[in-house]
């Protein structure tokens, strides 16, 4: 039996929705963003919207299995680094989750420069 929980329902959207099949939960969390004059301070916001969202569904970020990172006008010499520094100190050093980073155009207002989308499972 499948049954599933939908946490912080939107219109349109739920933040995350939670998965539970047999002992395991599977969490999918809606993509996230961030208040912030700059890629730093929104890529922060981000990762503390993610780990509100994983607490609410009783995860960590050692718990992620999959993250889907979105960049606007992203530039790897300049952005990279930035957003590499922000996840390590959110994630660590190791076990790092699959991951996928795509540099596009806009997202869904002018302002925001990040979007982080991610997948946890728990027992």
């Amino acid at each position: 039996m499948i049954i599933k929980d939908y946490l912080e329902p939107n219109e349109g959207f739920s933040q995350t929705v939670i998965v539970k099949t047999g002992s395991f939960k599977t969490i999918y969390i809606s993509g996230q963003i961030g208040d912030g004059l700059n890629l730093e301070a929104q890529t922060i916001a981000v990762f503390q919207n993610l780990e509100k969202q994983l607490k609410n569904s009783n995860a960590a970020f050692k718990d992620v299995v999959k993250m889907n990172t979105y960049i606007v006008n992203f530039n790897p010499e300049i952005d990279l680094p930035i957003f590499r520094k922000v996840r390590k100190d959110f994630l660590g050093n190791e076990n790092y989750p699959a991951s996928t980073l795509v540099g596009i155009q806009s997202l869904g207002r002018k302002e925001w420069l990040i979007e982080i989308e991610a997948i946890a499972v728990i027992e």
